[in-house]
């Protein structure tokens, strides 16, 4: 491989660098390693949540590949910020923050160190698209690898998950679940590490990676504790090299119009998360390409729900891998003329050649009829939601519900309410001044919809918001409603007692009220005290419709 070109060259060639030769020498590194390519192998690694555990064991293993190919890896860590732990308090304002703190993180290391190469690690929720974002806007020969799903538990002759325990406390405090069947299930969840097992966020977005090219075919799906991880990180490490050697295809010419299609539609056949609506378009702004939540909308419409997969349906991560895995989704929405097959794959080849020989649906996880004619995920719009909103609609029994709004200025204020189960069917929940600057940070609210679900309410009330949502939310929940209410969106002129209509099969959210009444109301948004890093954040985030991105374009 000629060298000469690659940016490390400018760190260690020329009387002047050998102060930093000096440095890589006390690291280990001979004169051999200094002329070869270098590449950093980042992670997410931590022991902070299961999600994440693994992956400093993987990374070195890549790290291995890259060495024994002929390259100088440097592995190094980002942050994580999991939704687990923050769930339910202020720290969740910190998770989508944490997406844009990794992206920024990795370009800051990457281009200081002036890198040539780099695979990426990541395990939970904001960690894969905060990878995705920094790989496309450095433009390097890059890999992505997920850390994988976790294992699910087992219990009273069935596979259980971590959404189960969230929604079994709303069963608690419906009196229909005592407590010590609540610790039985929390002690037997989660089993092994790896992220939650549903195709909730992590998933949805491996599987995007995977769909964009930006990862190895069949990676997506497989466990976190699977006997070929070792074969994976390995083959991430080698294909790293291969990019580097070939010149290519680098992460823009992979990320394009027609692949950020693809990605939407593949998150709407397996009724994937709301969150995907958030980093697609965010992905596709690293590569100067303009994707907002209209875009999504168009895809889902068009596209077919096909896959019958946790949280609206019944399969999990591991069922999904053995009826093979993302490609097998892939290859059935390209035999139903939903996926642009000339687009490319990791290795160069076209999405179509790359599938032809892959058997595609297995007729259970993955239908060969469509469950539904359109995705699982429906995009909302009205006087309400201008730009737009989102509900996940695979497995709901009924598309439009009408109610009364009761209205909250922040996710605690509803969680007591829900708590107490002080509200009554029929209502729509309105949870307002928690979008991306009005929170600031956009918080999740996963506790709140489970707790509703679980208390037997998931769709005898709604719940509206322009914060965000869980994967593994379900129910009449609304959520991403743009314009948010900190930047004069009209969620924040609804009042206690305004009648408010979700129609999920017209795609329409409207507030009943007349126009004349709306111009005499004022918002009066709440004041919360910012330092630090939500400070800046709220002073640069963009619309949730754009996917909440704090900076103008492209590196």
């Amino acid at each position: 491989m000629n060298t000469k070109k690659l940016p490390s060259r400018i760190t260690v060639e020329g009387l002047d660098r050998a102060p930093h030769r000096a440095f890589l020498r006390s690291l280990g590194l001979s004169d051999a390693d200094l002329a070869k390519p270098f590449v950093g192998v980042v992670s997410t690694d931590g022991r902070v949540t299961p999600c994440n555990a693994l992956l400093g064991q993987f990374a070195r293993e890549a790290a291995d590949a890259v060495r024994e190919a002929g390259g100088m890896p440097f592995d190094f860590a980002s942050i994580s910020v999991a939704d687990s732990m923050s769930m339910n308090h202020g720290g969740m304002r910190y998770s989508l923050v944490s997406r844009e703190i990794i992206a920024d993180g990795v370009e800051a290391v990457v281009r200081g160190h002036a890198y040539d190469a780099l695979v990426a690690f990541a395990g939970c929720d904001k960690t894969l698209p905060g990878m995705m974002m920094a790989m496309v806007r450095l433009n390097l020969p890059s890999v992505f690898v997920y850390g994988g799903a976790a294992l699910p538990g087992w219990w009273k002759g069935r596979d259980v998950t971590v959404l189960d325990t969230y929604e079994a406390v709303g069963a608690v405090l419906a009196g229909d679940m005592s407590e010590a069947e609540l610790q039985q299930l929390e002690r037997v969840c989660l089993p092994t590490l790896g992220s939650c097992p549903g195709q909730f966020t992590a998933n949805t977005m491996a599987m995007v990676a995977e769909t964009l090219g930006l990862a190895l075919p069949g990676s997506a799906t497989l466990p976190a504790v699977d006997a070929q991880r070792g074969a994976l990180t390995r083959s991430a490490g080698e294909m790293v090299m291969r990019l580097l050697e070939k010149g290519g295809p680098l992460p823009r010419q992979l990320v394009t119009k027609k692949s950020l299609e693809n990605a939407c539609a593949a998150v709407a056949a397996t009724g994937g998360s709301t969150n995907a609506a958030l980093h697609i378009p965010a992905i596709a702004h690293e590569a100067g390409i303009r994707f907002t939540l209209d875009d999504f909308a168009r895809i889902a419409k068009r596209t077919p729900l096909i896959a019958d997969l946790k949280p609206g349906g019944r399969f999990l991560a591991k069922d999904l891998h053995a009826a093979g895995g993302v490609n097998a989704v892939l290859k059935s929405l390209l035999t139903h003329g939903a996926l642009h097959g000339e687009c490319l794959t990791l290795s160069g080849q076209t999405l179509e050649a790359a599938l032809r020989a892959h058997p595609g649906a297995d007729g259970e996880v993955v239908r060969r009829e469509p469950i539904m004619k359109t995705g699982g995920i429906v995009v909302l719009k009205g006087n309400l939601a201008p730009e737009g909103a989102l509900i996940k609609v695979a497995g709901l029994k009924s598309l439009v519900f009408e109610g009364r709004a009761r209205v909250f200025d922040s996710e605690e204020a509803c969680a007591d309410v829900v708590k107490r189960r002080a509200y009554k069917a029929g209502e729509v929940l309105v949870i307002r001044y928690e979008g991306p600057k009005g929170g600031p940070g956009m918080r999740e609210m996963l506790g709140i919809t489970a707790l509703i679900y679980g208390q037997g309410m998931g769709e005898k009330v709604a719940l509206l918001t322009d914060g965000r949502f869980s994967g593994a939310t379900r129910g009449m929940m609304v959520g991403y409603v743009s314009p948010e209410a900190a930047v004069g969106g009209p969620i924040g002129l609804v009042k206690n007692g305004d009648r408010i209509r979700i129609d999920a099969a017209g795609g329409a959210l409207s507030l009943e009220v007349p126009k004349a009444e709306l111009k005499r109301r004022s918002p009066k948004q709440p004041k919360r005290a910012l330092s630090g890093v939500l400070e800046k954040y709220a002073a640069q985030v963009g619309s949730a419709y754009a996917g909440a991105v704090t900076h103008g374009r492209k590196a």
